[in-house]
């Protein structure tokens, strides 16, 4: 799409200096108001207990090298928040910095034959200026960098603090491989069986791994969710869902040996213990130590473990992959009866992480049973029948009558074909199963979580340095805190395959701390939202020796209003609420929700085109020959136009924020962020959207520069000019700036950017139509446009400033306190009243506020509807409801 790249400014003009032009020049204007407010420090904040505080805070980006779109969007709003708090007399932090490990950095030094750290700074510069250019107002003196050594020395004594609390632990697990990146993902990071930064299959794999205790806040971190009522409910549910809390119970099935082996008992977790009568097999995870056990004598089953192994991880890939399974031969004894004993399979889709990687099949009332059941002609054995089924009917009947078919039986139900359950509900059979396990010591109640500790080694070079030191003699050693930071090497390979680290010649020989004799480094490194778990503290206080201090944190935390997409609600949002929890436990901080408010904003999308051999086409490469027609411009071919879709580089359907800032200033891109769609929604990127802002742009600009100036004080502020009487029309207009006041302030506390943006515009309106000849009105148009220039100065801050200055203000309207609505201009003057005939309404009447009764009669009497819905029929009574409702009974 072409982009109307001529010149949108005009000649800068100062207070009492003639117009120039008709248009706004904002090239100088957003660089005169930028270097204003970085010289006075406008942004720059410390504690303040004479003042209210609010942390406003947007997700830190990667440095890829360029802001996109979804930047723009994200650090609009929260620039809008804070911009107005501040005006509203809060002490607003709102900081900025750089989540910079990871391996795309990694990969993109190797691609360039450069380290990461150049590449990787140079980014930053690209992107600071960038957001520079946005007019945001950040305190940059808090900027941080988190592969800055000064940062993650910190979190490398985070780290030996949890190790001494408990709540860091190494052992040896089955985990998440992704082959393409060499590394491990933890469970959040495998996106429907793929890396989600790879989108390749992922692998399971056993390595000697670091966690995180996370699983030793589940109920905590499940129940204080009820506590974020400032959170969007999807997400509070997606958390809920991911921890998984599951009631049920833990069973025991013996079994014998084999092949000279020792037998022994397989313990289960089931949420359906009341299923038990109805199970028809056992079946093993292909990582569970039994089913390893039993295949170092079974080739056949260690081929098909293997097989396992090599498929997707995630419960959504194993859910939608065929169920298949391997007899093992050993057969495991039902509890409850001696004489049935059960196939024991293993299975590809049980999963060694949700309970205890082993499950007894009801097919009859779980779908993935059944299908299993019927691929293999294991039986089928109904056990819960419909509530209908009367209660005396013999089991025999009820067992012929109600068939399994393709479907599982899941719902509510009473108990049939299991012995001693048989009639009773569901759950009265839950309970009745669990303490007939109890009572046989064959099993218990139990709670179970989906949520698995946090698995943090990552087999990669740019990231931090796990701290500690592994000894032959004295096993796992912390680095002493006296040699932290431990830093990475400068001259790793990065072409060698495997990790830089594990190959580096010397960097990983280390002498052990405790018995000085030659020792071994740890070569993982921290999962990058090891990072961002705890960045938001470390803005408290940047620059401390300490990670922050405590006083700092106290004042500043919980981040007020937290801005960031939805993708991260169970990555890095859970592990924010884990880390400020364990923090907590080793004292670094006094609560344990890092983010008071969560808003996630939608998507930034855009049309789609492609050219005639289906080959992805820029915006810029098109050119629009009608709403859904368009032709290349490298010789005139057919474009196939596509639909909106999330902007993304594969489809090309991306448009550079730089590009538009240039062609028509920082404050137009941000006008049409906030003003095409509610925040929390998907907004579509248009060419007439971003011309219809600047539209705007150019009218507000105009309104106030060619404002009439009461006589006297051509360009002065006016709160002390008001004159002693008013036209009626200066006097509604004077009531609609009031109310626009109150109402632009409920939408923006209620982050409702486009009503107060509709707001603003409709209040513009107004100012347009008022007559020049009414009492007053030139006194009321400059209300009215210095406080349109007020509202709006949160979302179009460059323009706001630069009108407030030409209205004669030497103050910045950013040190401006937000306007203040009259209470009397609130009062309503006049009501509409509706008006019945025996309850059925006939019309509605504009009455001055309190009309006494017979005025409102007579007036509602002279309605012509009224009067003809009377005809002539004696008035029995009038009801009248002050205010409200005129109601004549005939």
């Amino acid at each position: 799409m072409i982009l109307n790249t001529k010149d949108h400014g005009c000649a800068f003009n100062q207070p009492g200096q003639p117009i120039e032009m008709s248009r706004y020049n904002f090239k100088l204007a957003e660089a005169k108001w930028q270097s204003v407010w970085e010289d006075r420090g406008c942004f720059a904040v410390s504690e303040d207990s004479d003042k209210p505080k609010y942390y406003v805070l947007e997700m830190f980006p990667y440095p890829s090298g360029r802001i996109h779109m979804g930047h723009v969007r994200n650090y609009t709003l929260g620039d809008v928040v804070a911009r107005y708090k501040r005006a509203r007399g809060f002490n607003v932090l709102h900081p900025m910095g750089w989540d910079a490990f990871g391996l795309p950095a990694e990969n993109a030094a190797r691609e360039n034959k450069t380290h990461p750290a150049p590449w990787t700074e140079q980014n930053i510069a690209t992107m600071r200026e960038q957001l520079k250019a946005m007019g945001l107002s950040y305190d940059w003196s808090r900027e941080i960098t988190t592969c800055d050594p000064d940062y993650y020395r910190h979190e490398q004594k985070m780290f030996l603090d949890f190790l001494k609390e408990g709540l860091v632990y190494r052992k040896e697990s089955w985990v998440n491989w992704d082959p393409a990146e060499n590394t491990v993902l933890a469970n959040e990071q495998v996106i429907d069986g793929k890396g989600w930064r790879s989108g390749v299959d992922v692998e399971n794999r056993l390595l000697s791994q670091w966690f995180m205790k996370i699983t030793a806040f589940s109920e905590e971190l499940l129940q204080d969710l009820e506590t974020l009522d400032r959170w969007p409910g999807r997400v509070r549910l997606m958390q809920e869902k991911w921890i998984g809390r599951s009631e049920g119970a833990y069973m025991f099935f013996d079994y014998d040996g084999r092949n000279g082996r020792e037998g022994g008992r397989l313990e289960v977790f089931t949420t359906r213990p009341d299923t038990i009568f109805g199970a028809s097999f056992c079946a093993l995870a292909a990582n569970h130590p039994l089913s390893q056990d039993l295949s170092e004598d079974d080739p056949d089953l260690r081929a098909f473990i293997t097989e396992c192994g090599s498929a997707g991880t995630s419960e959504a890939a194993i859910e939608t992959a065929e169920k298949i399974g391997y007899d093992t031969g050993v057969r495991v004894r039902h509890p409850f009866d001696d004489e049935k004993t059960l196939p024991l399979y293993v299975a590809n889709f049980v999963l060694m992480e949700y309970g205890t990687g082993a499950i007894f099949g009801c097919p009859a009332h779980d779908q993935r049973d059944l299908d299993f059941a019927r691929k293999y002609g294991l039986d089928v054995i109904p056990v819960v029948a419909p509530r209908e089924t009367p209660r005396e009917t013999p089991r025999e009947t009820i067992a012929q009558s109600f068939v399994i078919g393709d479907e599982a039986f899941m719902d509510d139900g009473v108990l049939i074909n299991s012995a001693f359950l048989d009639g009773l509900g569901v759950e009265e059979a839950k309970s009745a199963i669990i303490e007939r396990l109890e009572a046989a010591d064959a099993g218990r109640p139990g709670v179970n979580y989906r949520l698995r500790d946090w698995g943090i080694s990552r087999q990669r070079y740019w990231g931090c340095p796990i701290p500690v030191i592994h000894c032959p003699d004295c096993g796992i050693v912390p680095v002493p805190e006296e040699d932290l930071p431990v830093v990475l090497p400068e001259d790793a390979d990065l072409e060698t395959p495997g990790n830089p680290l594990d190959n580096h010649p010397t960097w990983k020989d280390a002498g052990c701390p405790a018995c000085g004799k030659p020792a071994r480094r740890e070569t993982d490194t921290f999962d990058t939202f090891y990072e961002s778990s705890w960045y938001f503290a470390r803005f408290c206080s940047p620059h401390a020796d300490t990670a922050f201090t405590r006083e700092a944190a106290d004042y500043w935390l919980p981040v007020d209003q937290y801005i960031g997409g939805i993708e991260h609600a169970v990555l890095h949002l859970l592990y924010s609420r884990f880390f400020t929890r364990a923090l907590k436990q080793c004292g670094y901080l006094g609560l344990k929700e890092p983010f008071e408010g969560l808003l996630t904003q939608g998507m930034i999308c855009h049309e789609t085109y492609r050219d005639e051999s289906g080959k992805w086409l820029y915006p810029d490469e098109i050119e629009k020959t009608g709403d859904k027609s368009a032709r290349a411009l490298d010789g005139g071919s057919t474009v196939i136009v596509g639909r909106s879709e999330k902007m993304s580089k594969s489809r090309k359907n991306v448009v550079d924020p730089e590009s538009i800032i240039d062609t028509y200033g920082a404050d137009t891109a941000r006008l049409f962020m906030l003003s095409d769609s509610p925040p929390d929604r998907d907004l579509d990127w248009t060419e007439a959207g971003i011309e219809g802002a600047w539209r705007y742009v150019n009218r507000l600009w105009r309104m106030v520069n060619q404002a009439p100036a009461p006589a006297g004080a051509p360009l002065a502020p006016l709160a002390a000019s008001r004159p002693d009487t008013l036209g009626e029309r200066s006097k509604a207009v004077l009531k609609v700036i009031h109310r626009t006041i109150v109402a632009v302030s409920g939408d923006l506390d209620k982050f409702h950017f486009n009503r107060a943006v509709a707001r603003i515009r409709e209040l513009t309106n107004e100012l347009v139509v008022l007559s020049p000849e009414d009492e007053g009105a030139d006194w009321v148009m400059r209300q009215g446009l210095e406080t349109a220039v007020c509202l709006i100065g949160p979302m179009m801050p460059h323009l706001a400033e630069d009108l407030w200055h030409s209205l004669g203000h030497e103050t910045l309207l950013a040190d401006t306190p937000w306007p203040e609505a009259e209470a009397d201009q609130l009062v309503e003057e006049n009501v509409t009243v509706a008006v019945q005939v025996n309850g059925k309404l006939r019309g509605t009447l504009d009455l001055p506020k309190d009309s006494d009764d017979k005025t409102a009669e007579t007036a509602a009497l002279a309605l012509d509807n009224v009067s003809a819905a009377i005809a002539g029929k004696p008035i029995r009574k009038v009801i009248i409801v002050p205010n409200r409702i005129i109601n004549v009974v005939v």
